[in-house]
C-alpha cells in the first residue's frame, strides 16, 4: 500500500478521536445490535471515586482562587475533564465518572489493547467474515473483500476515518470480536478504568456499552506512551488505497468554523445517535501537555464538541500551575513505584499524585524538525516512565510522553 502522506512536524504532541462522519448502510445480513436506551439526562448522585473523592461528585469540580481563571461560561457537555497528561493532575472536571456511551472514542482503548500485537508491516487479505457485524450507518474507510492491506494502513483507517471496517478486520486478526472485547475489558481493568463496559470494539451504540470522561482520558494517556499510537492519532492526511483520507478530528484538521488548535497533537473523536459527539484531545503549549475529554454537548451547533474542547484547553493552559488539582489520573494497576512494589488502588494514586522516592530522570525526545534538523528536547525532572518486560511501568510524579509527534495540516 502507498505510504501515508504525513504532515510536517511542529511543536506539539499526539491526539483526538475520529468522528463517525463517513456513513454507509450495511447489508441487511449485517444487522446492527439493538440500540440501547437513551442515557439519563442527569448524573447519578454517587459515582466512582477513582482518582479522588471530588471526581465522584456530580457537577463541576474546580478550585477557584485568586489568580485562577474562571471556567468558560458556555459549556454544555454532560461530562468533561481537563488534566495534565504528564503529572496526571486533574485541573477541573464536570461529572467526570458519569458512565455514558463513548462512541468512537472507545477506539482509543481498542488501539491501546491491540496495536502492540501486530507489526505495522504485517499484511492481511480481507475475507467476508472480517467485515461481518458492523452496525447500520457505521463509519467506514472503504475496505474491500479480497484486497490486501498493511496493518499500518488499517490503523490509519481507524484513526483518520474511524473506520469500523478497519476495526473489525483488526479484531478478526486478533482472534475475533468476542476475544477482542474480552481483551479490551481486561486492559480497561488494568488501567483502573472502572466505568467502562465494552460490548463492541468499534464504539458503535450497543446495550450496556459505556465509559466516562475520566476513563477515556486514562485510555489516551496510556496510548500516548506508544510511538505508533502517537503517530496514527496525530496524522492529518494519508493515502489509503487510491484515495486520500483526512482526519475527522476538527481540532487537528480544521473546518470552516473551527481552526486547527495551536499545539494540537491528536487523539480521537466520535459521534453516534446515543452518545452524541465525543472528543478526547491532547495539546502542548509552553512545555505543558494537557488532555481534555468532552462528552455529549447539549448544544447542537455545528462542531460544538470541538468548540467546547478548545475552550477547555484554553482555560487549562491559563490555569495550569495556578489551580490546585481536584484529583488525578491514576496509573495502571501493574505500575511499579520506585520502591519496586506494585502500585494498586490508593497506593497507585499516591504514587502518581504525590510522588515516590527514587532517582529523578530526564527524558529527551528529538523530532528532527526546524532549521538544520535541530532536535527539540523535552526534559522532565521528577520521574520517568519506562516500558518494562511484561508491560510493567516505573511511575513517579510525572509520566512523560516521549518523542512527541508534531504535526500540522498541510494546506
Amino acid at each position: 500500500m502507498p505510504a501515508p502522506k504525513r504532515t510536517a512536524r511542529r511543536p506539539l504532541l499526539v491526539t483526538s478521536a475520529a468522528l463517525l462522519s463517513l456513513s454507509v448502510t450495511t447489508p441487511a445480513a449485517l444487522a446492527a445490535p439493538v440500540p440501547p436506551p437513551s442515557p439519563a439526562v442527569t448524573p447519578p448522585a454517587e459515582m466512582s471515586t477513582v482518582g479522588g473523592v471530588r471526581l465522584g461528585r456530580p457537577g463541576t469540580q474546580v478550585n477557584l482562587a485568586p489568580g485562577v481563571p474562571v471556567l468558560p461560561k458556555d459549556l454544555t457537555a454532560r461530562s468533561w475533564i481537563v488534566s495534565d497528561a504528564e503529572s496526571g493532575e486533574v485541573l477541573a472536571a464536570h461529572n467526570a465518572h458519569w458512565r455514558l456511551p463513548p462512541a468512537s472514542t472507545l477506539k482509543m482503548l481498542f488501539a491501546d489493547t491491540v496495536l502492540p500485537r501486530f507489526p505495522r508491516g504485517t499484511h492481511h487479505t480481507v475475507v467476508a467474515s472480517d467485515l461481518a457485524g458492523m452496525g447500520v450507518g457505521s463509519s467506514v474507510v472503504g475496505m474491500r473483500e479480497g484486497r490486501t492491506y498493511s496493518v499500518h494502513d488499517l490503523w490509519l483507517g481507524v484513526f483518520l476515518r474511524s473506520g469500523n471496517d478497519a476495526v473489525r478486520t483488526l479484531a478478526a486478526m486478533n482472534g475475533g470480536v468476542a476475544r477482542t472485547v474480552q481483551d479490551m475489558q481486561e486492559h480497561a481493568e488494568r488501567l483502573q478504568a472502572v466505568d467502562t463496559h465494552v460490548v463492541s470494539p468499534d464504539g458503535y451504540d450497543a446495550p450496556g456499552q459505556v465509559s466516562s470522561a475520566y476513563d477515556l482520558s486514562l485510555f489516551a494517556r496510556s496510548g500516548l506512551q506508544k510511538k505508533d499510537f502517537r503517530e496514527y492519532c496525530s496524522t492529518v492526511r494519508a493515502t489509503f488505497g487510491s484515495a486520500t483520507i483526512q482526519n475527522t478530528n476538527r481540532l487537528l484538521s480544521g473546518d470552516t468554523d473551527v481552526p486547527v488548535y495551536p499545539g494540537i497533537a491528536g487523539v480521537k473523536n466520535g459521534n453516534t445517535t446515543h452518545a452524541g459527539a465525543t472528543l478526547t484531545a491532547v495539546a502542548e503549549r509552553g512545555g505543558k501537555v494537557l488532555l481534555v475529554t468532552v462528552m455529549n454537548p447539549e448544544k447542537h451547533e455545528h462542531n460544538e464538541v470541538y468548540k467546547e474542547g478548545a475552550r477547555l484547553l484554553d482555560w487549562g493552559f491559563q490555569a495550569v500551575g495556578k489551580v490546585n488539582a481536584v484529583g488525578e489520573l491514576v496509573p495502571p494497576k501493574d505500575a511499579v513505584p520506585a520502591t519496586g512494589e506494585p502500585a494498586t488502588g490508593a497506593s497507585a494514586g499516591q504514587a502518581a499524585g504525590k510522588g515516590v522516592s527514587g532517582a529523578e530522570a530526564v527524558v529527551r525526545a528529538s523530532t528532527g524538525s526546524g532549521a538544520g534538523g535541530a532536535g527539540i528536547a523535552l526534559a522532565v525532572a521528577g520521574g520517568l516512565l519506562l516500558l518494562l518486560g511484561g508491560g510493567a511501568f516505573l511511575v513517579n510524579r510525572r509520566w512523560p510522553l516521549p518523542e512527541l509527534m508534531r504535526r500540522r495540516t498541510r494546506h
